[in-house]
């Protein structure tokens, strides 16, 4: 006996759409951007919290944060005006990389970085 060709095979599922073709580019640089780093996200790492203030520590490399509203400890000063670090790597905080201050207040350049 014939059978119509609908009856001899159940329908199939519905079908998962596909991308067309444009997006499915998109996704994949999207995805290969991501994946190396060239992404349009820039993740910003600040010297110190909202709450502190960066110092420096004298006659030595290295620095801390200070709470605001209070004095930094010994052996550590305030930066010098203009010349604070806020990002780590920032131009300041690749200039103090070699240089810090001395007691009396001087920028002098670090011995290891001579």
């Amino acid at each position: 006996m014939f059978k119509p060709r609908s009856a001899r095979r159940p329908a199939p599922a519905a079908r998962p759409r596909r991308l067309p073709g444009v997006t499915a580019v998109l996704v994949g640089a999207a995805a290969v951007a991501g994946l190396t780093g060239c992404s349009a996200f820039e993740i910003r790492e600040e010297m110190c919290m909202s709450t502190e203030y960066p110092v420096l520590a004298v006659n030595s490399s290295g620095s801390d944060c200070v709470r605001k509203g209070e004095e930094p400890g010994e052996g550590y000063a305030r930066y010098p005006e203009g010349k604070v670090p806020e990002v780590v790597g920032d131009k300041w905080d690749v200039y103090w990389d070699t240089r810090t201050l001395d007691e009396n207040g001087n920028i002098v350049r670090l011995p290891e970085a001579q």
